[in-house]
């Protein structure tokens, strides 16, 4: 039976498993929303503004594990969406983006809405299509499935034709076998190298400082019972990554929390002094690193990492191991228990334990509070107590980003989704929305930067439209505040060009939205406000927490400088001398 190509696009997703789009229509992929229309059991969210939708998509997948679908129209349609195509390109999220393109006689002509978005995405996609026939339509649409969702994941964009979204054919849809057969060179490897698991094994039994470094990998493979009982059976601490929140409970006594340009001093210490460095899923970011000739300089490394592109990409190691990090893991920690899962220097690795923990009684993450004026960090912590810890978070970029790192403690996998490698102020707000329709049975808070949410605060309209009731914690000091801060430190105070002081009545705007506002201005107030949210569950709320304007993230490690040059809570430099181990 002959079918229009707009609705072999839609049966091919719906053959894909998909259950919601997020998308903006416009000329050239008006066909795919009629079909969409005519079919009715694929909900379509309709974003405000098409980042928006790629942002939406990001969360949906980031919280689910599956590929989240986004879909926009050509020209500007398709250039809006480019910033979450490289925002997932750098954090290894799943996504198919499908967008409209002129007809096919027209491509090259500079036509009304023509922008060659195949060649645009092309360094920020794992790879892209142009569909040029309809016969081909149902095979490329699957095959950008399977590659964005297998191997390191990321977003695969398919451009089609208006005139092919037209056109008849009885093509029909291909099985999982045939996509395979039609792509012979992309075979993600898997397994791991026993040879080289055998490697870590060794290297793990012999060390006498080790320390696991933690990233997306772990999250994107579902790794969390492996970390455990490796951390556990070989008493290795455990540090993460932003993108590897939540991989390893923060409120266990081997985690070290975030490590690299904030995170904490101990697991900026341990790395520093480790004699072993285990990076699970992990791309060793600058972020992370900080001045690369000094950064674990006494340790050899493991790296495990379905990539093999980011293996001694940025640091060379010492025992290359591909393959997905769930099953690496197991067989790593199956060879460790056929050796008897020996530690075999266990005084050392005790003293390395204790080393630890004087590390965290010396410098534990802290600032100071005040009566008067709310700290930032203080709304963070009522946000944790108000919900005990089990809230899916999501932020924009900035210093509230930081401080939702820092004071949030983060106990399973995807509960944490930021920005991580583009660093997209305004991803947020829409990536709340993708992740409370991803998962309506947990609480989705939002916590925003002043200038990250006016960048999409339109989406409040999408929110309110669907009934999507995110909570978002708008942490407002009036100033793009991580510029403030470099400025302060790195500039001698020359404040160019941050003062936001002119803004939105927060409040006013959420209820002309058809939204919830609340404003807090004093500490008391802020458990008070936090409470009536989270009473609202049929609309979103916005709370604008008016808190101390020229409070920094610290510690802070500055860019380019080793991790002996962290500047701590109070300001000052740590004490070169605990940096070091004696003996």
């Amino acid at each position: 039976m002959s079918r229009k190509g707009a609705d072999i696009v839609i049966e091919t997703l719906k053959e894909e498993g998909v259950e919601v789009i997020f998308g903006l229509p416009g000329g050239a992929i008006m066909e795919v929303y009629d079909a969409l229309y005519r079919d009715g059991s694929i909900l379509h969210v309709l974003a405000r503004h098409e980042q928006g939708a790629g942002h939406m998509a990001e969360g949906y997948a980031k919280v689910t594990g599956k590929v989240g679908v986004a879909m926009t129209t050509s020209g500007p349609g398709a250039t809006n969406i480019v910033t979450p195509i490289a925002d997932a390109y750098m954090d290894s999220v799943p996504l198919v983006v499908i967008t409209g393109q002129v007809p096919t006689h027209l491509i090259g002509n500079d036509a009304f809405q023509e922008v060659d978005i195949v060649g645009i995405t092309r360094p920020v996609t794992k790879h892209n299509f142009l569909v040029r026939a309809i016969e081909e339509l149902p095979l490329l649409i699957r095959e950008a499935f399977y590659i964005a969702g297998t191997g390191r994941p990321g977003p695969v964009l398919v451009d089609i034709p208006k005139d092919i979204t037209q056109q008849l054919s009885e093509v029909g849809i291909p099985s999982e076998d045939k996509v395979k057969a039609a792509l012979p060179g992309y075979k993600p490897h898997v397994e791991g190298n026993i040879q080289q698991i055998k490697k870590a094994a060794k290297l793990i039994m012999e060390a006498k400082k080790p320390v696991l470094y933690v990233g997306g990998g772990a999250v994107n493979s579902e790794a969390q019972e492996e970390l455990i009982q490796l951390a556990e059976m070989m008493r290795i601490p455990v540090t993460t990554t932003t993108q590897g929140k939540g991989a390893f409970p923060e409120n266990h006594p081997l985690a070290l929390r975030m490590l690299g340009m904030h995170g904490t001093y101990y697991a900026n210490m341990a790395v520093y002094n480790a004699d072993l460095l285990i990076a699970v899923g992990a791309r060793f970011d600058d972020r992370v690193t900080g001045k690369i000739e000094e950064f674990a300089p006494d340790a050899k490394i493991i790296h495990i990492d379905i990539d093999p592109a980011s293996i001694s990409k940025n640091i060379t190691v010492d025992v290359p191991i591909v393959g997905d990090v769930k099953i690496v893991l197991g067989k790593l920690i199956n060879e460790l228990k056929r050796k008897g899962a020996k530690i075999l220097h266990p005084e050392d690795r005790q003293k390395w334990i204790e080393q630890i923990e004087k590390w965290k009684k010396m410098y534990p993450l802290t600032y100071k509070n005040s009566k008067e004026v709310i700290k930032p960090q203080y709304v963070i912590e009522q946000i944790y107590e108000a919900t005990g810890g089990d809230a899916i978070i999501t932020v924009g970029v900035g210093q509230h980003q930081m401080w939702a790192a820092m004071y949030y403690k983060y106990s399973f996998p995807r509960q944490f989704l930021n920005s991580g490698g583009l660093g997209t102020m305004g991803f947020g707000l829409p990536a709340a929305i993708g992740a409370k329709i991803g998962r309506p049975d947990k609480e989705v808070f939002c916590i925003d930067g002043d200038g990250s949410f006016i960048m999409t605060m339109q989406e409040i309209v999408t929110a309110v439209q669907y009934k999507i009731p995110v909570k978002v914690a708008i942490v407002n000091n009036a100033y793009l505040g991580m510029v403030r801060q470099w400025q302060e430190l790195f500039y001698d105070s020359r404040y160019s060009e941050v003062d936001l002081s002119l803004q939105p009545d927060f409040v006013k705007l959420a209820e002309s939205m058809g939204a919830v506002g609340f404003r807090a201005e004093k500490p008391k107030e802020v458990r008070e406000i936090l409470e009536e949210a989270m009473k609202i569950d049929d609309k979103p709320v916005i709370m604008d927490f008016v808190v101390d304007r020229e409070e920094n993230v610290l510690p802070m490690v500055p860019a380019g400088k080793s991790y002996r040059e962290m500047i701590l809570e109070d300001g000052k430099k740590a004490d070169a001398e605990t940096m070091y181990l004696v003996g």
